[in-house]
């Protein structure tokens, strides 16, 4: 059976210090911030999911994008090493995490940069992000780790958001969905569907139909319920200031052995 277990970590107090790369800075509010995240901690447990809480990193003010710091495929768990150097150490504790779980436990090494919010998986196939804080070592490295177990690896261009997962997710029968102006190459995706809003793009598999989505994508929403699926809306408006999206706050590892 699959599992249903996701990471999180909780929102260091330093959390409004953190990085801004593509968008204007605006002032975080950090105990909205807790309150969002405790709610959408929530909404994962409400959906069936067992959320493992990684021990937090105070001093480090993006540690609750916790999504960046780990790449999981089956069994195997990809420790990153992220682009920017102030978020380094946050992998730490993640691999202390995921080794607790049973993963077989695989590094990113210098000169290779790697950021999990860059990872957007398909089934066996697996997009990377190459242009902002992953570099062609970092895809490299990837690839050398994941291959050998049955993925097909697809870089693909990133410059207009952070993340690529920023720019693309993807459905729960494969369809990657992304706002257009925010997306480089929508053709090399095989089957893509446009979204009105920015964080339309950004969804979470829940199981079934059902897609953890924000609560600043309203018309995209309503798209996405049209064709048959069932969006759960948090807000995560403090995140959304610092290029936080729902797939960010959390790591699902679906694929651990029994």
């Amino acid at each position: 059976m699959p599992s249903k277990k996701a990471l999180v970590r909780r929102p260091s107090p330093r959390l409004a210090e953190g990085l801004v790369t593509h968008i204007e800075r605006e002032k975080v509010d950090t105990d909205l911030a807790v309150e969002q995240w405790e709610a959408y901690v929530e909404a994962l447990q409400a959906h069936g999911w067992e959320t493992v809480e990684v021990a937090p990193e105070d001093d480090c003010p993006d540690s609750v994008f916790v999504e960046d710091t780990v790449v999981m495929y089956k069994n195997v768990a990809l420790i990153t090493r992220p682009g920017a150097t102030s978020r380094r150490e946050e992998t730490v504790g993640v691999e202390e995490a995921v080794a607790r779980l049973g993963c077989s436990v695989n590094w990113i090494w210098e000169p290779g940069t790697l950021d999990g919010g860059d990872v957007l998986k398909i089934d066996d196939t697996i997009y990377v992000g190459r242009g902002g804080r992953t570099n062609a070592a970092g895809v490299q490295q990837l690839r050398a780790a994941f291959e050998p177990l049955g993925a097909r690896i697809v870089a693909v261009p990133v410059s207009k958001v952070l993340h690529l997962k920023s720019a693309v997710t993807a459905l729960p029968d494969g369809t990657v969905v992304g706002h257009i102006p925010k997306v480089d190459r929508p053709s090399l995706f095989p089957r893509f569907l446009s979204v009105p809003e920015e964080s339309g793009a950004h969804v979470v598999l829940l199981g079934g139909e059902k897609l953890l989505m924000a609560a600043s994508a309203p018309k995209s929403a309503d798209l996405l319920a049209d064709l048959g699926f069932e969006p759960v809306v948090v807000d995560i408006s403090e995140f959304e200031k610092l290029e936080g999206c729902v797939t960010c706050l959390s790591v699902r590892l679906r694929d651990l052995y029994a």
